[in-house]
This record gives structure tokens, sequence and C-alpha cells, in this order.
């Protein structure tokens, strides 16, 4: 089914978004901003709203998760919204008990580690994401020409949580599954492909016009495990999006030996983080995809004529592609000052018109 007459990409309110050109390839004459976890713990109103609550009550209240997402568009000027969620939100709408602890993040207290295991999962109902289909609506309602992009985990980070009960460092015991039993390996992903891609799907027909997949934890595997073992289910969660022409695109940590293998999922753009050059980036990817990034995020404390360089090589390198979408190397750290992303927002709107 293609999307709707009143999505905000076929009435026209965000076709002509500098994001959105700048996704599809068409190099805007303002260089579009937006900041991975943008809608956080660094703003003072976030703070506020939240006040202890649970985090994934708030993901899937659309009221609050509607309100979150606008909040950082409101104060910073950026040029997209990315809806607010977390990685896990699919995970539990198919039935899997999973909590966000304080300071830990999601915890799984009975891990998936075997076939019984992985046959115990279960489809994800439909109608379990309204509360999603809503909470997009109300925001793309209130965003009008401001694009908002979806959310959603990949499916090796998906399965990371599952198999670890809860984040990892190294991934250990998932890259231990991985090669120990790539029967069950290859069930698990296809479900987390499955669930993680038809919430995206659910975000994209309420009026997302893009889709972003993150893959947090994709930097422990090798070149040659991601191309076997992973880069499949990662396009089967993109595959969900099959018939609704919106741009996709990929975000992963330590991503730089394998973006030869993300341009092959099919993506408009991708996301580098900070540790790879934008113009390296651009090599890897053989010149003709968009980029997005790549500030470090260390460097939102330096002072402004550090933080002033180092966005202005950013820019200069983004130029090697042929559009770049300004962001983070990966998320807005909790103690950042809000006004350093305002002001980064503003520099790069006047310097890229300039």
């Amino acid at each position: 089914m293609p999307l709707s007459p009143s999505h905000p990409l076929i009435d026209g309110r965000t076709t002509q978004a500098p994001l959105i050109r700048a996704y599809r390839g068409d190099r805007p004459e303002r260089t579009p901003v937006w900041f991975m976890r943008q809608a956080g713990r660094s703003l003072p109103e976030y703070r506020e709203l939240r006040a202890g609550g649970d985090m994934l009550q708030a993901c899937l209240t659309p009221e609050l998760a509607s309100e979150i997402t606008l909040q950082p568009v409101r104060r910073h000027g950026v040029d997209a919204g990315i809806f607010f969620s977390d990685i896990v939100v699919p995970v539990l709408l198919a039935g899997v008990d999973v909590r966000i602890e304080a300071g830990r993040g999601p915890v799984i207290d009975a891990p998936i580690r075997s076939a019984s295991d992985v046959l115990r999962l279960r489809p994800i109902d439909p109608d379990a994401l309204a509360p999603v289909r809503e909470a997009v609506a109300l925001t793309v309602a209130e965003l009008g020409s401001t694009p908002l992009i979806g959310f959603a985990g990949a499916p090796f980070t998906l399965a990371a949580y599952l198999v670890e009960g809860g984040p990892s460092k190294d991934q250990l015991r998932t890259r231990a599954l991985m090669h120990s039993d790539p029967h069950t390996w290859a069930a698990l992903l296809n479900w987390c492909a499955d669930v993680t891609g038809e919430f995206l799907r659910a975000q994209v027909e309420a009026g997302a016009s893009a889709a972003q997949l993150f893959d947090s934890w994709i930097g422990s595997v090798s070149q040659r495990d991601y191309l076997r073992r992973v880069a499949p289910h990662s396009r089967r969660a993109f595959d969900h999006l099959r018939g609704l022409e919106v741009p996709k695109v990929h975000f992963g940590l330590g991503t730089d030996r394998i973006l030869t293998e993300i341009k092959g999922l099919g993506v408009d753009a991708v996301g580098i983080d900070w540790r790879l050059p934008l113009d390296e980036a651009s090599e890897h990817l053989g010149g003709d995809v968009p980029v997005q990034g790549n500030i470090d995020p260390a460097l939102l404390s330096a002072p402004w004529p550090t933080l002033r360089a180092h966005v202005d090589d950013v820019l200069e390198r983004g130029r090697t592609a042929p559009a770049h979408v300004v962001n983070l190397g990966h998320g807005v750290p909790p103690e950042t000052d809000p006004d350093v992303l305002t002001g980064i927002v503003r520099y790069v709107h006047g310097e890229s018109q300039g």
C-alpha cells in the first residue's frame, strides 16, 4: 500500500524540506541539522516532563511521546524531529518482558539464548502499534513542514539486548550464538527484523517522512560476519518499508570497515560516527551516497572557537558527498548545555547559506 494522500511527502508539506532533499541527494541551499538523542536528558523541559516516570510508558503514551519529540524542534530550530522511542519498544509490544533501569538501560530477565527461546517469540500484533501511530500523527500535525524521522533499532542491536539480557560492551554471548548455532541465530535475527520493521512501517504510514535504523552495537562484528550473518536481516527490516517511498537512513557505531556493505542495504543516506572523517567515508561509499554526521559529541563541552573549527571541518569534508545532513557522531551527552546545540544549528544554517 503506498503512502496515503494526506502523508506529508504526498500532500507537499515536507517534499521540499532541506532534510528530505539532502537524503535524496539534492544538496539544498541550507545544510540541514538534527541531533541524535536531541529529545533527551540535556533539555530541562524534558527532565521536568519526565520527572522520574517510566521510560517505556512515556514512549507508549501518545501525548507524552509527541511532546518530547517536539521539544528540541521548538528549542533548537533543527530541520527534523526524530520520533521519541526506545530500541526495545517493539520487543515489548511483541510480548517480551523488558524494562529500562536507570543508569543501565534495557534489561531482560529471561534472555533469548536457545532455539526453544526463539520459538517462544511471537509476531507483533498490529493493534499493539496503535499508540505509536497515534503519537506520530499528533507530532506530524504539529511539525507542519518540518519532517519527522522514524526511529527503530537494527536487528543485530536488538538481538544483542535480547541475548545479553541488557547492554554489553562487546556482545560476547551474542557473537558466540551467531557462530555456535547459526540456525537459531538466523531465526532470532529474522524475528528482530520483522518486529522492528513493522514498528518502523507504522511510523511511516502515520506520517514520518524518513526512516532511520540504528545499529548501536554493530562495531563488535567483523566485516565477514556482517556480510553473511547480519546484513541480510537489516535488509529484511528495511524491506518492511517496500511500497512506501521515504528516504531510508542507516546509522551504526564503528562501521568504517563495513560501509560498502551498508550501502548494499539499499539505503539513501548513511550516518557516520565521529571516528571517520566524512570525506573518507564518502570515498568508501563510492562518492554517490549522502552522508550524515559527524560532530564529535566530546567537543560539545569545548570552548566555542574549538567547537566552531571542528564544525567547519565537518562541513568542509561533507561537501565531498552529494549532500550532507549535519548531526553528531553519536548521541547528545546528558550534561550538554542546550544553548550549545542551538548555537550549532544557527551557525550551520548561516555558514551553509553564506
